[in-house]
């Protein structure tokens, strides 16, 4: 007989909440398989390794009232609003090296399927129907329990998704679509093209019922738990050095495109051994990657000296795939 899935909602729109909602179940609820569907008022959600201030376009976002959170999975930044339905999948990890995206995107290419739609994965992260991104999704790894969370763009404003971002034009370099806004989609139009509207609320309760297979049980958080969301919530996501954090003033600033995604380094020298060290990128991370610009500080920048000091590390969960040897030849980019 196979699990049944307990199901959650966060009652709010709120994103820094969410998010640490999200945080606290994957961290504190190892006893079941959880399925999340929430929404975040109008925001911008930044990858958890992603330099904040490239990413947005500070003018559009006060002007519209555009909240700015960082989530605690890797890959691009994306915007939210209420035309958005976001789902969360917490669960065991299993064999760590067998991990794949497809575990999780398979049940949301189904369900768009069954719906009519030419859905299909795509790329590291994309689900798209027709040939147009209505989701991208993401995962992060700790203690044998896996988070993978993603976009649903179901009725969303798109030229609100391209104001609010700066998106570097290096990212469509091998594609035919030269914007954003090309390059999206909404499910309700593809629904209202085969004769299938329905609403957000229809939408949400038909992908409950999809995703949670052989059923689920409502679940929600207790009292105590929720004071430790709120908690999580106000020292962590509403904090202004986890969302925009400091920029190291640097000697070496590199930013290469790998097949595994974008990744730019910041590194100050002093007397010819690193003194700070920052890595961004929008490269699809399972597991934070802070333990790697520490074992960096204080040591000889030589590529050799790097390439011993960063060895040990598991290279491939904390740069979403980028070698070892693409990352040496970020930081040393003259060779």
């Amino acid at each position: 007989m196979q699990e049944i899935i307990k199901y959650l909602e966060t009652g709010s729109n709120d994103p820094a909440y969410n998010l640490a909602f999200e945080q606290y179940v994957l961290e504190n609820r190892r006893d079941a398989t959880y399925l999340m569907l929430w929404q975040n008022d109008n925001t911008i959600v930044i990858g958890q390794n992603q330099n904040a201030e490239a990413e947005i376009n500070q003018a559009f976002v006060k002007e519209h009232g555009i909240h700015v959170v960082r989530r605690m999975t890797g890959g691009g930044a994306v915007y939210h609003d209420l035309g958005n339905l976001n789902y969360s999948f917490i669960t065991d990890s299993g064999d760590a090296s067998k991990l794949t995206m497809q575990r999780f995107t398979d049940p949301i290419v189904k369900a768009l399927r069954e719906l009519g739609l030419d859905a299909q994965a795509s790329g590291r992260n994309d689900i798209m129907v027709s040939g147009k991104k209505v989701s991208g999704t993401a995962q992060r790894l700790t203690k044998g329990r896996i988070l993978h969370h993603g976009t649903l763009l179901f009725d969303s404003n798109p030229s609100m998704v391209q104001g609010a971002l700066n998106v570097d034009p290096e990212k469509f370099r091998a594609k035919s679509a030269k914007s954003v806004k090309a390059r999206i989609g909404n499910v309700r139009d593809f629904l209202k093209e085969i004769g299938k509207d329905m609403t957000l609320s229809e939408f949400w309760d038909y992908l409950k019922e999809t995703l949670s297979g052989n059923g689920f049980e409502t679940d929600s958080l207790s009292e105590e738990e929720l004071a430790e969301v709120r908690n999580l919530a106000e020292t962590k996501y509403r904090s202004w050095d986890w969302v925009y954090g400091r920029s190291p003033e640097y000697d070496v600033h590199s930013k290469r495109w790998w097949d595994a995604g974008m990744l730019e380094v910041y590194i100050s020298v002093k007397k010819e051994h690193i003194e700070n060290i920052k890595f961004y990128g929008d490269f699809l991370a399972v597991m934070p990657l802070s333990e790697v610009p520490e074992a960096l500080e204080g040591c000889l920048y030589q590529k050799e000296e790097v390439r011993r000091a960063i060895s040990g590390f598991p290279l491939k969960e904390m740069f979403g795939g980028i070698s070892e040897d693409e990352i040496l030849e970020t930081m040393f980019p003259e060779g």
